[in-house]
């Protein structure tokens, strides 16, 4: 062979271990049984993905095809959610620069439950920091608190260990500072920064990890799951997406436990009512259930033309129980 004939394969070699891969990856959530599920695959540690490919007609298609491929789960609403492109997010034995673009979908829990081939489990099993429904969980103050206290005590005194503790009291709440239910991801970056997660000693950090409460994902899925949990936060606030996970009929009570389980916390249940009656989201049906027990609870559906109106207020969370 030539040197000519050499440089050329040699070329080919250094664009293909260059060469970038998009993948794409599914945060699919569903409610059931007053609890945020989310769609895995493998051993309920990764996220529905496949790569992007030349036969897929948008990135929308190939994300649909792939989660309905692993899981058999058709997906309704989907949006963008993130691109991930850190250059050391996930180990390529070739060199291969992996980029992830994310989407949330939502689903109703009569369609998980549906398909048994699926994976679905709670996002509090994750994040179990994150369920602030039934109070500060325990493992914050007993367990975070104190293990991101001798992180931030393993630097010298000065601004940077203040600058620590700082962090750690704005992300969980510390020191009397109020919980923020979207700091989802602030709070697993500063997790995985402090050495806490089982993904950081995967992603070279060195140092002896304390057990922590929490199943860990591959790759940095995990951090694409906090994502995908702090947008939806969010956006349930300002946009309607709430009744993408509603069954097409409803009690306020099933609404309100829905919202504050995508939350973690409680919410006032007058204020709550008010809120819903305020920005005309439903209307009654003119039929009532007893399934909720107790005395008849009249039945709900979301009302599709506020969509069409100018101003949507979404549902606005009200302050939490006393």
């Amino acid at each position: 062979m030539n040197a000519k004939a050499k440089d050329t394969r040699k070329g080919r070699a250094g664009r293909k271990a260059s060469e970038i891969k998009a993948d794409l990856i599914a945060v699919v959530v569903a409610v059931t049984e007053g609890d945020p599920c989310i769609l895995t695959i493998g051993q309920a540690n990764a996220l529905p993905s496949g790569p992007f490919e030349f036969d897929h007609r948008s990135l929308q298609s190939g994300l649909r095809a792939w989660v309905e491929q692993q899981t058999g789960q058709p997906l309704g609403y989907i949006e963008q959610l993130y691109t991930f492109a850190d250059r050391d997010r996930i180990a390529a034995e070739d060199q291969q620069r992996v980029i992830s673009i994310s989407y949330l979908a939502l689903t109703r829990k009569e369609y998980a439950i549906a398909s048994a081939k699926p994976c679905w489990g709670s996002w509090y099993d994750y994040f179990p920091w994150e369920d602030h429904r039934s109070g500060t969980p325990p493992v914050v103050l007993d367990v975070l608190r104190p293990r991101l206290i001798e992180w931030a005590q393993g630097l010298p005194e000065g601004e940077a260990r203040r600058e620590r503790r700082r962090r750690a009291a704005v992300a969980f709440g510390f020191d009397d500072r109020g919980w923020n239910e979207e700091l989802v991801l602030q709070r697993y970056e500063l997790l995985y920064e402090s050495e806490l997660v089982e993904e950081a000693a995967r992603g070279g950090h060195e140092g002896a990890l304390a057990p922590m409460p929490g199943r860990s994902m591959v790759a940095d899925h995990r951090r694409i799951l906090a994502t995908g949990i702090a947008r939806l936060r969010s956006k349930i606030k300002y946009r309607p997406v709430v009744f993408e996970l509603m069954a097409p009929v409803f009690t306020l009570l099933q609404l309100q436990r829905t919202v504050e389980a995508l939350a973690g916390r409680l919410v006032n249940k007058p204020n709550f009512r008010r809120l819903i009656e305020q920005q005309e989201l439903v209307e009654e049906t003119g039929e009532t259930t007893t399934e909720t027990g107790g005395r008849p609870a009249k039945l709900y559906r979301f009302r599709h033309a506020v969509l069409d109106e100018t101003v949507i207020a979404g549902t606005k969370l009200p302050q939490t129980r006393g």
